[in-house]
């Protein structure tokens, strides 16, 4: 391990923008295939569906590995696998998303059917509390292209987690850009508020500036992604004055296709305008990353600084949704890693 990469592996840090469907790797998701299918598949074959080219690709092999995490079972191995490799990274915190409105719209239309799941998901977490040091959140994602009512089911079941669960921290809301804006979920998420929820929102992967504007219309925190705000100078200004927390995913949007290189990623124009950004890994699984790696690759590829990496980690503890006082304390921790 080279000394920029030790420095990377000390360094007390968040991860923001991830889902746990994501993180299923290959072999677990043979394992997970000999679990279910009367013909499971190989290594090779599970290998195969990660590799693709473009944003329809990615959604397929998600749909795979999502239609084989069926029991609370498979989604704590999952958790704690995942939890595994935030551990051995530094991390020690991380806000995951779940996609809760995949389950209802491939699996079971029951809103009560995540019940069973969510038990398994939070003996992953607490385990890796009292084992790892790690403190985990959920956020439950809805598919902003699958229909209203199914979306609001999701809405509905993390309000009512969240009232019993601190751990269920926020809603989110994911899904193909392309199909569906945001304006069509403008009162769930004054409900959400009201119900004590975070506001998180994919928006502006694959669509332009106009997108993002919508989802901060109605009410969204935090953004995920946000690439196409380097396009909008206004828009640009717009995050600076209000602060507002970008999750950004420089080796996905590559991997997907909606940016050419890491080096070409808005990433350093972003931190250099003063905008509350921060590096994650989305499906890391899914791109060969890994929250090290990315900001390994925000050293090499956009030259940042120890100093400069120092506050990229600074910023995914300001931009998390934990308390103030545990943010206190993992800040001075960040302010002393050498």
């Amino acid at each position: 391990m080279s000394d920029i990469e030790s420095f990377i592996r000390r360094l007390p840090k968040a991860e923001l923008h991830l889902h746990l469907e994501g993180t299923v790797t290959p072999a677990t998701l043979v394992e997970l295939s000999r679990r279910h299918d009367a013909a499971p598949i190989t290594l090779p074959e599970a290998e195969a569906l990660y590799h693709f080219t473009d944003f329809n690709g990615f959604l397929l092999a998600f749909k795979a590995v999502s239609e084989r995490l069926l029991t609370p079972a498979d989604y704590e191995l999952a958790a704690w696998r995942m939890a595994q490799r935030l551990a051995e990274q530094g991390v020690m915190h991380a806000e995951v998303y779940i996609s809760v409105g995949v389950i209802y719209h491939w699996r079971n239309p029951d809103p009560d059917c995540f019940d069973p799941i969510f038990a398994g998901l939070e003996r992953a977490r607490l385990r890796a509390e009292i084992e790892l040091n790690l403190t985990l959140y959920w956020i439950l994602d809805a598919v902003r292209h699958f229909p209203l009512d199914e979306t609001e089911k999701v809405f509905h079941k993390a309000a009512q987690l969240h009232a019993s669960h601190p751990s269920v921290v926020g809603i989110g809301l994911g899904g193909d850009e392309r199909r569906c804006g945001s304006e069509p979920f403008r009162a769930m998420y004054a409900r959400a508020k009201e119900a004590g929820l975070r506001l998180t929102n994919h928006a502006g992967e694959t669509t332009p500036p106009q997108a993002i504007w919508e989802a901060l219309s109605i009410g969204s925190e935090r953004l995920g992604h946000a690439l196409s705000a380097i396009d909008d100078p206004q828009l640009m200004d717009h995050l600076k004055v209000r602060g507002t927390p970008l999750e950004l995913n420089p080796t996905s949007n590559v991997r997907t296709g909606v940016c050419p290189s890491f080096a070409a990623h808005p990433l350093r124009r972003y931190f250099e305008a003063g905008l509350l950004v921060t590096i994650n890994s989305d499906d890391p699984a899914f791109f060969g990353s890994a929250l090290a790696s990315e900001y390994l690759l925000a050293h090499t590829e956009q030259g940042f600084s120890r100093d400069e990496l120092r506050e990229l980690a600074a910023n995914s503890i300001r931009a998390s949704f934990l308390p103030d006082v545990t943010k206190r304390s993992w800040l001075s921790q960040i302010t002393e890693a050498h």
